[in-house]
């Protein structure tokens, strides 16, 4: 069993590293979201620039997403929806504790749902109605992590813009 799985394992490994470890790009999700409340989450440092609860929100609708795709073969989102990149204002309104409550139960499915899974798996393939294209499922679960990454990197930016603004 565990030889069917080294790849999902792995995928797992990276992810909790980027969000709870010690990564080597730097910081984790968890060691910068130490330094982020209710009031510094929703500043908008430099005109254009996304706010972290913005961040978080994308993050979170591009995960869930992920899940919806590998439990039922098809999702609903694409860059065009409403859901991509929430406004701050309606952010606002939400407040910072549901947006990180909701990242970090989406964080914890989405673990969840790789875990039940083989290294088989990773080669199926579903229709992306996004990328209009048919995909393997080892290209969402990269895409994710990526896209973790890359969001990551934004935040620290944002965070040194925010302590000095």
């Amino acid at each position: 069993m565990n030889s069917m799985r080294k790849l999902i394992e792995n995928y797992i490994s990276q992810i909790e590293e980027i969000q709870y470890g010690k990564p080597w790009v730097g910081n984790s999700y968890s060691k910068i979201l130490k330094t982020v409340d209710k009031e510094n989450c929703f500043i908008q440092p430099v005109h254009g620039m996304h706010s972290i609860a913005e961040i978080f929100s994308h993050c979170t609708m591009w995960r869930n997403e992920a899940i919806l795709k590998i439990k039922k073969g098809v999702g609903t989102k694409t860059d065009e929806s409403e859901e991509n990149w929430i406004l701050n204002s309606e952010l606002k309104k939400k407040g910072w504790a549901c947006i990180y409550d909701e990242y970090k139960l989406s964080v914890v499915e989405f673990i969840q749902v790789l875990s039940s899974k083989e290294d088989e798996f990773l080669t199926e393939t579903y229709y992306d109605i996004d990328f209009k294209k048919v995909c393997t499922y080892r290209f969402l679960v990269d895409g994710i992590l990526h896209h973790d990454i890359y969001h990551l990197g934004q935040i620290g930016l944002i965070r040194k813009f925010t302590k000095e603004v």
